[in-house]
């Protein structure tokens, strides 16, 4: 159903009014380009939508948004570059790039030719790691894509050396428990491990 500007301007317009309600005043919104690229609808289309309600909800709801480009994991590295590549008229909008959808059988490795495009590019970078992948995705993220932030991170406790050095570093972690619960990687809320993080000394946001 999102196929036109105004479509995309609703969908924005109504997530932001959401954040108003939930007394948000900041939000970094990671969107994926492919899942509208893929089926027709271009960059000139989503992204001025997007540009109007983000400027409504700035001058309205006083809120600030930044957004962060994020490649689709399970599509090829190739089609990741094009859409940095397609983005280049809107990189003013643009903060970050990140790499998110079905992390299993897709590490961060994958993707480090365009990350490093992306770094020289001057954008922050972001990467979904260690939620239903392994510790070891979490290491190629530091290592290999150079991250600034990860988004979940929650299977760094299966590594003693990996905690030991987000603790030391002081790596933010974007933990969602929501998305581990859908995901099934925890059963339910009560066993999830953001306080154990947390007491370790890592550097947790939820």
């Amino acid at each position: 159903v999102l196929r036109d500007e105004d479509d995309f301007f609703e969908l924005m317009w109504a997530y932001l009014g959401k954040c108003h309600q939930q007394n948000i005043v900041h939000t970094e919104i990671m969107f994926d380009p492919q899942t509208h690229t893929q089926r027709g609808i271009p960059y000139d289309v989503f992204m001025p939508g997007f540009a109007r309600a983000i400027e409504k909800a700035k001058t309205e709801l006083g809120i600030s948004v930044f957004l962060i480009l994020s490649f689709l994991r399970h599509l090829s590295e190739d089609t990741a570059i094009q859409t940095l590549q397609q983005a280049q008229p809107y990189y003013s909008m643009i903060k970050a790039v990140g790499l998110d959808s079905a992390e299993l059988h897709n590490p961060p490795s994958k993707f480090q030719r365009v990350f490093a495009q992306a770094a020289l590019l001057g954008f922050k970078l972001v990467a979904h790691a260690g939620e239903e992948g392994p510790p070891e995705y979490i290491w190629e993220a530091i290592n290999l894509l150079k991250v600034d932030r990860l988004d979940h991170g929650v299977r760094s406790v299966e590594d003693p050396k990996l905690m030991a050095y987000l603790k030391q570093h002081q790596v933010p972690l974007t933990v969602c428990p929501l998305s581990n619960l859908k995901l099934c990687v925890i059963n339910d809320m009560s066993e999830h491990n953001i306080i154990e993080l947390l007491n370790e000394g890592l550097r947790v946001m939820v």
